[in-house]
C-alpha cells in the first residue's frame, strides 16, 4: 500500500473505479478506431458512444449531486440537534451552578453565625475567669 492509499483510502478506491472507467473509454475507442470500418460509419458508432457516455456521466454526476445534497442535510440536522443539546446542557449546569452558590452563601453565612456565637461564648468564659 502506497503513502497516498494509507492516507486517503476512500480516495485511492474512487481513483481505481475513475482509472476503470478512464480505460474503458480509451479501449473502446481504440477498438473503434482499429475496426475494419468506413468512415462514415465509424464517425456514426463515435458519436454514438459520445452520446453514451456523456448520458453516463449526467447520470452520475445527477447521483452524485443528490447523495451530496442528502449527507449535507443529514449533517445540518444534526449539527442542529448538538446545537440544542450543547444549549440545553449549558443551561443546565447553570442552574447548577446558581442553586449550588446560593446552598454555599447559606452555609458560610450559617457557619459564621456559629463561630460568631462560640467567639461571644469564649468571650464570656474569659472574662469571667478573670474576674474569678
Amino acid at each position: 500500500m502506497n503513502k497516498a492509499e494509507t492516507q486517503y483510502p476512500a480516495q485511492s478506491g474512487s481513483t481505481f473505479a475513475k482509472g476503470i472507467f478512464i480505460g474503458g473509454l480509451l479501449g473502446a475507442v481504440a477498438a473503434l478506431l482499429f475496426a475494419p470500418k468506413p468512415g462514415r460509419e465509424l464517425r456514426s458508432d463515435l458519436s454514438d458512444k459520445m452520446t453514451t457516455v456523456t448520458d453516463r456521466t449526467k447520470d452520475y454526476a445527477a447521483m452524485v449531486g443528490a447523495k451530496t445534497k442528502d449527507t449535507a442535510s443529514m449533517v445540518g440536522g444534526k449539527a442542529t440537534d448538538l446545537a440544542k443539546t450543547v444549549t440545553a446542557k449549558t443551561s443546565d449546569v447553570a442552574k447548577t451552578v446558581a442553586e449550588s452558590k446560593d446552598k454555599i452563601a447559606s452555609t458560610a453565612k450559617q457557619a459564621s453565625e456559629e463561630v460568631m456565637e462560640e467567639a461571644v461564648k469564649a468571650d464570656k468564659d474569659v472574662m469571667n475567669a478573670a474576674r474569678g
